[in-house]
């Protein structure tokens, strides 16, 4: 297994067991994010929060990881992300979603470049539409 491969490994075990602080130290300060919903963040502190708003309306996700990649300084993850919305969510807008109460299982991808340790750029790729048929905001398709 490479650096790419354990950093990301960390991260999502970071994330998905709301560990903001283990996070902040997986990211350069200068790293950048692409998000479906948010769009470009910037900077490690950016990130983290961007990533535990998710634990703060699902605090009981989890990723069920269909495949791992290595190839160089980048990591890909598949899978699936799985929680039950029993948390408000944060909306890109300034306004916040109360809990749906609904369980998601959402297909997934990121993609992380990892450098000296640090993650610099990562990318996470997931169905907004499926996500919010699946919290019952959307009509199902």
């Amino acid at each position: 297994m490479g650096e790419a491969r354990e950093v990301m490994d960390r991260v999502t075990e970071a994330a998905f067991s709301g560990d903001a602080d283990a996070l902040g130290r997986l990211y350069a300060d200068d790293a950048v994010a692409e998000t479906p919903d948010e769009g470009t963040l910037r900077g490690r502190d950016a990130i983290v929060t961007w990533l535990m708003k998710f634990d703060q309306a699902f605090p009981d996700a989890s990723f069920e990881l269909t495949a791992g990649h290595e190839a160089g300084d980048a990591a890909i993850d598949e899978g699936y992300l799985n929680g039950t919305n029993s948390g408000s969510l944060p909306m890109p807008g300034g306004q916040t979603l109360p809990a749906t109460g609904r369980t998601v299982r959402i297909r997934a991808c990121d993609v992380a470049t990892v450098r000296d340790g640090l993650v610099t750029s990562h990318h996470f790729y997931y169905d907004q539409m499926e996500f919010l048929e699946q919290l019952g905001l959307a009509p199902e398709a």
